[in-house]
């Protein structure tokens, strides 16, 4: 059976994501799985992406098969939580060294509500996609289930508050280390592109346009408002990211009796900063000294 172009565009795919699979882990061995889980969240787009892929090839041998269609298509839709995800954990690693050097409105609170908001947006994308999928099986119609546009619906939101919390970090740009200020390029960078997917998935989700329609919809504008604009993004993210320094492991607080009494009290040491696992900043702070 000769290939049409959804298949084509699937074969790129494989070409490109299997590389950036491979370069994901290298950065998360390099930078650490559990400080950096931005490195986590682009090893879980490349692999939805090759096995999303890898299904749409699998329908030119059965393509009655509803369950291959609906498996490929559910994995093209939720690969925009993860971009966001990634991001976020950027910006978490450079609000780590701005609290370094003074205080922010972004708190490791805040933004860990933002990657809460994305990470649910991903799970009711997945149930959402699946409830399509049995739907489709049942009546041979894909329609977009609620589960879906809710996801969406937290999906935009953590758009804007990642883009927020971007300006906001962007003004305290000063208090950024060296060499790290390179992290602010990336999301700043990334951002304008992800925007162009969110459209894309936003017009899939809500809209009646049946070009944008995930089964049957348009492919050059899938490709062009999609899958290219993916790519740029994963590229954007580890072509710079290959450049950022290793950050070194954080050291153990000192025990509080290996340090001498004094005046009645024993010194005492307190963590300024948890392990952030997007950040991968810890600071401490006590007595530099005794007068």
């Amino acid at each position: 059976m000769a290939l049409n172009e959804r298949d084509d565009i699937s074969i790129v795919q494989i070409i490109v994501y299997v590389p950036t699979l491979f370069l994901a882990l290298w950065l998360a061995i390099r930078h650490g799985f559990g400080r950096n889980a931005g490195w986590y969240y682009l090893i879980v787009f490349s692999l939805a992406r090759i096995i999303g892929a890898s299904l749409q090839l699998a329908t030119i041998s059965d393509p009655t098969n509803t369950s291959l269609h609906i498996g490929s298509i559910t994995l093209q839709t939720i690969g925009l939580s993860p971009l966001i995800m990634v991001q976020i954990a950027l910006i978490g690693r450079a609000l780590g060294s701005i609290r370094k050097a003074t205080t922010s409105f972004v708190t490791e609170k805040r933004l860990r509500l933002v990657q809460i908001v994305a990470l649910i947006g991903l799970i009711l994308g997945i149930t959402g996609g699946t409830q399509s999928g049995q739907d489709y099986s049942k009546n041979g119609t894909y329609t977009i289930s609620d589960l879906s546009k809710y996801g969406m619906g937290l999906t935009i939101a953590a758009y804007i508050l990642l883009a927020l919390t971007t300006i906001i970090v962007a003004t305290q740009r000063a208090h950024i280390e060296p060499g790290e200020t390179r992290l602010l390029l990336i999301v700043s960078l990334c951002l304008p592109f992800i925007l162009v997917r969110l459209i894309y998935s936003v017009e899939s989700v809500f809209g009646n346009n049946p070009s944008f329609n995930q089964l049957t919809g348009d492919v050059n504008i899938q490709l062009g408002m999609a899958v290219i604009i993916e790519m740029i993004v994963v590229f954007i993210v580890e072509g710079i990211g290959m450049t950022l320094k290793k950050l070194p492991k954080a050291k153990a607080a000192p025990k509080a009796d290996s340090y001498p009494q004094r005046n009645g009290y024993q010194q005492s040491w307190q963590q300024m900063d948890s392990d952030h696992e997007m950040g991968g900043y810890n600071g401490y702070s006590g007595h530099n000294g005794y007068k």
